[in-house]
């Protein structure tokens, strides 16, 4: 589970935007100083996106037997709590903290590495998780698929 932290929310939240904040600094248009305001917008999205990560990962090791990480993934498929309004709460949450990172730092770089990190992982899901999970859970995922949404959630639950 270590292993799965370090390399994969840490990529995304703290090695990238680690080097793109350093890089944006050494160029003008990179950063505006930092507010108070950025700050309090920064704490409003990473307070339920850290929230929202750590019951998403909860879920994975303990209803899915498995974790987060694309090598070991959950042996069970988990369709309960957020799950149950929106397929990929996880990276919602992820996303949600890189914003809140871009808010912090006052950074449009940051911001930018949001929607490319949205892109890439839209791409991932469409050509590489959502078959694999078709191929793995069968009927259950194609029905859950069709009635849950990628990345909006909806206000009804989905009833398995």
């Amino acid at each position: 589970m270590a292993k799965a932290v370090l390399i994969l929310p840490g990529t995304a939240l703290i090695y990238i935007p680690l080097l793109i904040h350093w890089f944006s600094e050494r160029w003008p248009f990179g950063s505006i100083p930092v507010t108070v305001w950025g700050l309090v917008l920064a704490a409003i999205l990473a307070a339920p996106a850290f929230a929202l990560a750590i019951a998403t990962t909860r879920l994975f090791i303990y209803d899915g037997e498995g974790t987060p990480a694309p090598w070991d993934p959950p042996r069970k498929f988990v369709v309960s709590g957020p799950y149950r309004f929106v397929r990929n709460p996880m990276l919602t949450a992820v996303i949600l903290v890189i914003i809140a990172e871009a808010a912090a730092l006052q950074s449009l770089p940051l911001l930018g590495w949001a929607v490319v990190f949205f892109f890439l992982n839209t791409l991932y899901f469409v050509f590489v998780e959502e078959p694999g999970l078709e191929q793995r859970f069968g009927e259950t995922y194609l029905q859950y698929k069709a009635s849950v949404p990628r990345w909006i959630p909806k206000l009804q639950p989905f009833q398995p």
